[in-house]
């Protein structure tokens, strides 16, 4: 079967499905492969549970040629439909990507655009391979504006994604230190970003740009740009970024208070404001959009149990985001005078630069008179380093053995809560 005939199907269907734990009724089902699973074998109980079709790369096991389509690989397919898919609507599609904050500017400029348009955005960090093309279904004739995220971990990722999402406008948040084992190091984190740019560049696109970073700038001077800043020479240009606590950006006069937290955040939001002025929605609009954003999915959400204030932040977690955390909660004002903590966990996918990026956080802290405490093998590793305001643990079930028997500790007291998602230290909350 070819692209042409499947995308057919696919507009008989309700859009797609890819697990057979969610299928949608009347959709196209594709028999995806993983390291542990062949959705080939689940082929039979995706059209019992309501599939239409169902896209296959395994002959042997096709036994309905009217509803059991045969494709060389199925993730190829997918990846070829959404590309096709997206040329047929033909609407202006934005990618972000960034080492930090891409989720959280995603939904703030998805939020400010909203305000005027049928937009259609990535749901969650659907960011991948596999959540590119997914994205790109789900927009059809309605949607006025598409907004694609696009994550990777790998050289080489980016470049394949804006090949299949084509997009119009992009921005790169920034070049932090995520993904380092991937992508051999810093310098590589911003090749692979900046396989965005690349797309654009060779494309007559837009870039937006934070102009303020020294990076951002000097790679896109030569792009079709529209820039935001407090340089007098951004098209939007920001008067104050502020963070005491709640992240703030005032424009012409205009305060902006959100409800995310630390002053990273407010390049973010000054984003979004940049998006929602070029695409003309109106000041009043963007400022209401961005003041009622909510943080959901533990990024940077401020929450209370017992007596104690939690900035949970627990969603990932690398060297870049980590440090921007630890020095935003140490310069946020103590509330009801309650002393901080800090709780830490490793930082995932760093490779040999593993050990010095840990020690890097623990030299950071090093001078804080609140207590510290690091959780997770990595860390670990560096627990000679003695401290009367550090404490050490290897696993998160010896910290909550810790946090059990010396619950007090943690009583009446401001809560930084940070690590990569494979800590899951949200788990915290439940023994707090």
């Amino acid at each position: 079967m070819n692209i042409k005939e499947l995308y057919q199907c696919f507009l008989l269907c309700n859009g797609v499905s890819t697990d057979t734990r969610n299928i949608h009724p009347n959709s196209l089902f594709f028999a995806l492969k993983g390291n542990n699973f062949d959705a080939n074998e689940f082929a039979e109980e995706a059209l019992d549970k309501g599939a239409a079709y169902v896209v296959m790369d395994n002959k042997k096991l096709i036994t309905d040629t009217s509803k059991m389509f045969w494709v060389p690989d199925v993730l190829s397919a997918l990846q070829q439909l959404a590309k096709y898919h997206r040329q047929q609507l033909g609407l202006p599609v934005i990618a972000l990507t960034g080492s930090n904050g891409k989720t959280t500017t995603k939904e703030l400029i998805y939020t400010v655009l909203s305000k005027k348009y049928n937009t259609k955005a990535t749901t969650g960090n659907l960011n991948n391979h596999i959540g590119v093309p997914l994205t790109l279904l789900s927009f059809d004739e309605e949607t006025d504006l598409g907004i694609v995220e696009i994550g990777a971990n790998h050289r080489g990722e980016i470049a394949q994604l804006c090949e299949i999402a084509q997009p119009d406008f992009g921005y790169i948040t920034n070049f932090g230190k995520a993904h380092l084992e991937g992508f051999g190091g810093f310098e590589g984190v911003i090749k692979a970003k900046s396989e965005l740019y690349d797309y654009l560049e060779d494309n007559h696109k837009m870039v937006f740009c934070n102009i303020d970073d020294p990076r951002q700038d000097a790679k896109t001077l030569t792009f079709s740009r529209f820039s935001f800043g407090k340089n007098p020479e951004a098209d939007v240009i920001i008067d104050k970024y502020a963070a005491s606590p709640n992240a703030t950006v005032s424009y012409k006069k205009e305060i902006i208070t959100s409800n995310l937290t630390g002053i990273y955040n407010t390049a973010n939001i000054a984003a979004a404001l940049a998006f929602g002025l070029f695409f003309n929605v109106g000041l009043q609009d963007i400022k209401e959009a961005l003041v009622h954003y909510t943080p959901i999915n533990n990024r940077s959400q401020w929450t209370e149990k017992n007596t104690s204030k939690i900035l949970l932040d627990a969603y990932n977690a690398n060297p870049s985001s980590m440090e921007a955390a630890i020095l935003n909660f140490d310069q946020l004002p103590e509330k009801h005078n309650l002393s901080k903590v800090y709780i830490l966990g490793d930082m995932f996918e760093l490779g040999s630069e593993s050990t010095q990026e840990h020690q890097n956080i623990i030299n950071t802290v090093s001078g804080y008179t609140n207590p510290t405490y690091f959780i997770g093998e990595e860390f670990y590793k560096l627990a000679g380093q003695k401290s009367q305001f550090i404490s050490f643990f290897k696993t998160f079930d010896d910290f909550k053995i810790f946090l059990t028997k010396n619950k007090s500790l943690f009583l009446q007291k401001q809560i930084l809560i940070k690590g990569s998602r494979g800590m899951a230290l949200e788990r915290i909350l439940d023994f707090l």
